[in-house]
């Protein structure tokens, strides 16, 4: 009966969504960017990519949530995503935090500790070996991806790092992979929707936090919900996709996880989710 509920509200925040058209802030990476934008545009947000500090607090103020990803860092989006952060925190807005490639390099872990010490995150998502490191845990880092030893752990594993961090951080943390988990320090859900497929696409992780953020925007007061509701659509989103045009290569199937996303509604959520709390 709970996952019913449970359920029922993931697809509440998805009407939100596809009503309200949240504006989400980005400060993102380069490489992504479109991705990010336009995946936003087709669960029915409204992405604003800006990383000036000249304007950021003015973009902020008129958003619904913040997304901040450090996958091309630099000292300048470094301080934007800085301030940004401390004005969402100020009026009360979800910070999500996307920590590309934590545990690479010393500039990307101490920008990282910087973010976190200075900027109240409601939702931190990440692959294992990501989340692994700033759990202080050894990880072994592949660039900005996981690790092929990170990725080979049980999501057993993953669920006790994701409970244990979310109390430590006071925020829910989300680890994507083969099986989603999502917890908030008190409940743990696992997703089971996806694809394999979706690991050779570069920027399906950055597009699920883009996700995460419209969906937190939308329903901020219901950040678990939200986050599984994000994950669950994006898995589906990866399966539909590969369905429809996977076997004709990466290119074509880039484009159906954007077109999957923008026919997503509550009844494809409802009928395909498949995920459990425990």
């Amino acid at each position: 009966m709970k996952e019913k509920r449970f359920i029922e509200q993931c697809a509440e925040i998805l009407e939100k969504v596809i009503t309200n058209k949240p504006l989400v802030h980005h400060i993102t990476n380069y490489v992504t960017v479109n991705d990010c934008a336009n995946i936003t545009l087709s669960i029915g947000a409204s992405p604003i990519m800006a990383d000036a500090i000249e304007e950021v607090n003015e973009i902020v103020s008129i958003s619904s949530s913040l997304v901040l990803n450090i996958g091309t860092l630099n000292n300048r989006t470094v301080q934007s995503m800085i301030a940004s952060g401390k004005k969402a925190n100020e009026i009360n807005i979800p910070v999500i935090f996307d920590p590309v490639g934590a545990g690479a390099s010393s500039f990307r872990n101490s920008t990282t500790k910087d973010i976190l010490e200075k900027v109240k995150i409601d939702i931190l998502r990440g692959n294992i070996s990501e989340i692994r490191y700033i759990a202080g845990l050894s990880s072994n880092t592949k660039g900005v991806d996981a690790s092929e030893s990170d990725k080979n752990n049980p999501s057993k594993e993953a669920a006790e790092i994701a409970y244990s961090l979310a109390k430590k951080q006071k925020c829910i943390v989300a680890i994507t992979g083969a099986i989603d988990v999502i917890s908030d320090g008190t409940r743990t859900f696992y997703v089971e929707n996806g694809h394999p497929a979706l690991s050779n696409i570069t920027g399906t992780g950055c597009m699920c936090s883009s996700l995460v953020g419209s969906f937190n925007g939308a329903a901020p007061d219901l950040p678990l919900q939200a986050t599984v509701a994000a994950l669950l659509c994006m898995g589906i989103a990866g399966e539909i996709a590969y369905e429809k045009a996977g076997k004709l290569g990466n290119g074509s199937f880039r484009s159906a996880i954007i077109d999957a996303i923008s026919n997503m509604n509550t009844n494809i959520l409802l009928e395909r989710s498949r995920f459990y709390e425990k």
